[in-house]
């Protein structure tokens, strides 16, 4: 079942670590239940804000390569930072 998208953000263009701090900084900036949509390019960062937003305590619902460079994550808030 497809979760509701709250927020998006698109950080297509970005490298690490700015990649995980802006995706940080909007997770932060929603509710707790509610999902963000992450557009990115970069594939250091596919990697590493799932695992980083898992160990916030947050719910990674999907990690999807949609072309030959670009991905979604969709990411639950689950706890208040």
């Amino acid at each position: 079942m497809e979760k509701q998208i709250n927020k998006r953000i698109d950080i297509r263009g970005e490298v690490c670590p700015y990649t995980l701090v802006k995706a940080k900084l909007r997770i932060e900036s929603i509710g707790v239940g509610d999902v963000l949509e992450i557009l990115l390019d970069n594939p250091e960062a596919v990697k590493s804000i799932p695992h980083a937003m898992a160990g916030y305590g947050h719910q990674v619902v999907k990690v999807e390569k949609v072309s030959e460079t670009d991905w979604f994550i969709q990411v639950q808030k689950s706890t208040e930072d």
